[in-house]
């Protein structure tokens, strides 16, 4: 039997002979448990939230995107790249060529990212799931090129569903010098005209900026031919992702970078993990001041044991023994305090899930959901947990060992 333990754990749960002990006690362990419950939720609900945007992004982001280490674009016929498509876990790979032009429709004008994709983009991504109007996925007929813009720029420029007039795009010329008498000449323009869609992301990088369109129509009018910007991947069922991307990074090492999606969206996904941790040291800090709580109720538990301490030093316990018991009581408050608001932290989390108990507005459809989004992630769980227990057993490691030589071994 572990002596100090046992001690402490009579202390922990016998009546005290001040009531004051028992109540100052029983705030120690509700502190802690509601700093406990707060970085439960608080994390939980960071995680909703990523796990909302990875939904969207995953919608039109590839699987595997492949972009050149130098330079915007690359021949389509790279060795390298080819052997990246030849790879027998490739199911379906497109080549895509985008950049900056400037879309005018009426008296409207706007800065765009034209995005010229192949014929079967439509099995590389869901695009056709994001899709809105009477038409269809379709990016050209014969000779006509189609555009397919976001919902944004559709608003922005008032073009609707279907827009009825072609829309002028100009981009500049890559070669040649501008001549300032007629400036029009140093641009080559081109229509695109309505497929009766536009796609929405409900994101704003996409739906405010970006045009789809067939790769054809992207390499006249950058005069790009036989070019392209990246190479977009998704791998066949049941291949293993992880070690079919790290062939590809060795194949395309020094000359093109090997991205995920995830690695796609790395600058929006790296924003929200450092917001995430921000959360996570500040909720840390607050627990730190509740279990300055611990403190208290230990150093009066301190002054009312003297007696009974006074009784086990003579029956043998040793100093380091007595202080150990009340190393393990400020711990016990500690873990009992955790382990209490983790599972109200998950409790709540769990109503959130189901009810949707805290909207995001007071009217449905102004946000993309109603309710906060909550994801428990089991990692997030055994970190708050180890977390509160080091941060309480710091807590009371030095105040322990003070008060123990001031009141009890003098």
């Amino acid at each position: 039997m572990n002596f100090p333990f046992y001690i402490a754990k009579r202390y922990l749960f016998s009546k005290k002979s001040t009531n004051a002990i028992n109540i100052i006690s029983g705030i120690s362990v509700i502190g802690v448990a509601v700093a406990t419950m707060a970085l439960v939720v608080t994390l939980s609900v960071f995680n909703g939230f990523h796990d909302l945007v990875a939904s969207f992004f995953t919608q039109i982001d590839p699987q595997i995107k492949i972009t050149p280490v130098q330079g915007k674009t690359v021949a389509a016929d790279d060795p390298i790249l080819l052997k990246i498509r030849q790879m027998d876990e490739v199911e379906v790979a497109t080549e895509c060529l985008e950049d900056q032009a400037l879309a005018v429709y009426g008296n409207r004008q706007l800065m765009v990212q034209v995005k010229g994709v192949q014929d079967n983009f439509d099995s590389l991504t869901h695009v056709r799931e994001i899709l809105e109007g009477d038409g269809t996925f379709e990016l050209h007929a014969a000779d006509m090129h189609y555009g397919i813009p976001g919902l944004g720029i559709a608003y922005q420029l008032g073009l609707g569903y279907t827009y009825q007039q072609p829309l002028r795009i100009y981009a500049p010329r890559r070669e040649g010098q501008l001549n300032m008498a007629n400036p029009v000449e140093g641009f080559v323009e081109d229509e695109l005209y309505s497929p009766g869609v536009v796609f929405c992301i409900k994101q704003a990088k996409y739906d405010n900026h970006y045009i789809l369109t067939s790769l054809a129509f992207t390499r006249q009018l950058f005069d790009s031919p036989g070019q392209l910007s990246s190479l977009e991947l998704r791998l066949k069922p049941g291949s293993d992702f992880e070690a079919v991307k790290a062939r590809m990074e060795q194949l395309a090492a020094g000359h093109f970078y090997v991205h995920d999606r995830y690695e796609q969206q790395d600058d929006t996904f790296r924003i929200m993990k450092i917001e995430k941790l921000i959360a996570y040291l500040f909720l840390t800090f607050i627990l730190l001041v509740a279990c300055f709580n611990i403190i208290g109720s230990i150093s009066m538990l301190i002054i009312d044991k003297r007696d009974s301490v006074m009784t086990l030093r003579n029956l043998g316990a040793s100093n380091h023994q007595i202080t150990r018991i009340f190393l393990f009581e400020g711990r016990m408050i500690s873990v009992v305090g955790a382990v209490i608001g983790i599972l109200v932290g998950l409790l709540l989390c769990w109503l959130q899930q189901q009810y949707g108990l805290v909207r995001l507005g007071s009217s449905e459809g102004n946000f993309v959901i109603d309710a906060y989004p909550v994801s428990v992630h089991p990692q997030d769980v055994i970190l708050i947990l180890l977390t509160v227990i080091a941060v309480g057993f710091l807590s009371v490691w030095y105040p322990v060992r003070y008060f123990s030589r001031r009141l009890l071994f003098r």
